[in-house]
């Protein structure tokens, strides 16, 4: 599947998620416990979220669709310029923006318009005025060159194929000295076909994983140094299953609760910095 694809069916899938009316009913019954929103605010606990954090932005922000906190690794300093990779409905960057204080600035860029809409809904709601948000590939950023002090991203770069790419734009519009804080996911095992070959495992953010070492190896090339895995954790079960994608593939494949934690083990969480020298 090339690039142009991919990136078709991310816009649509993640439309969906933004107006998405969730319905459990063909789940495991293991699973079948949560109100979306309850489930989201688990789900961000269990990835390294505070309760402060999940309370301090906008209610439609957390869409309970990350893999990690790569705001709570950064050590963002008042008025840094912060640039958050596939920003989705917000929610990382509203936690930018009050780390980066009034004088900073925070800028979204996400390829899905109908993402785009719902987090400048939601800065407006919360009266955020120190953050753009930008409709915008990740692989050719809408950023100026040597503008950015921190890039943060929260399993987002997974979706393209074109990672290498993605990893030089970052290069190209950080400043001397800044630095990239990624959370995003590995693979530990080979994926089974049926989820490898469907449209929804890619955009579920599973079939885009790739090997730890390929991962670093892309920052590597893009010119970064000091490059470190600051945290490795299992794949919380319960992002697959809150992911309507990836219920898609439960739902089609009719998989047990076995085979939903086999695909779930197959996968780890990471986050990644890497400095700009």
């Amino acid at each position: 599947m090339d690039n142009e694809q991919i990136q078709k069916n991310v816009k649509s899938g993640y439309a969906d998620i933004v107006k998405r009316t969730t319905k459990k009913s063909f789940l495991p019954k293991l699973f079948q416990c949560c109100d979306p929103k309850v489930m989201a605010a688990d789900i961000g606990k269990k990835i390294g979220y505070s309760e402060e954090e999940l309370k301090n932005v906008p209610d439609d922000a957390n869409l309970g669709i990350g893999c990690g906190n790569p705001t709570a690794f950064a050590s963002i300093k008042k008025g840094e310029t912060i640039l958050d990779l596939g920003s989705g409905a917000g929610f990382d960057c509203f936690l930018a923006s009050r780390a980066t204080g009034d004088t900073g600035k925070v800028i979204g860029v996400d390829i899905t318009p109908e993402m785009v809409a719902q987090a400048k809904k939601n800065a407006e709601k919360g009266n955020y005025k120190n953050i753009e948000f930008k409709v915008g590939e990740i692989e050719n950023l809408p950023v100026e060159s040597n503008s950015v002090d921190l890039i943060i991203s929260n399993c987002v770069i997974n979706l393209s194929n074109q990672k290498e790419q993605i990893f030089k734009e970052a290069y190209r519009v950080a400043k001397l000295k800044g630095r990239i804080m990624i959370s995003d996911i590995i693979l530990l095992n080979d994926l089974p076909d049926y989820v490898k070959n469907s449209v929804e495992g890619h955009i579920a953010c599973l079939t885009g994983a790739v090997r730890k070492e390929d991962y670093i190896n892309a920052i590597s090339k893009a010119g970064f140094t000091d490059i470190s895995i600051d945290k490795q954790a299992p794949f919380p079960i319960e992002l697959m299953l809150n992911d309507p994608i990836a219920q898609t593939i439960v739902r089609e494949n009719n998989l047990t609760e076995k085979e939903i934690s086999a695909i779930a083990d197959s996968i780890a969480s990471i986050s990644i910095s890497a400095r700009k020298l």
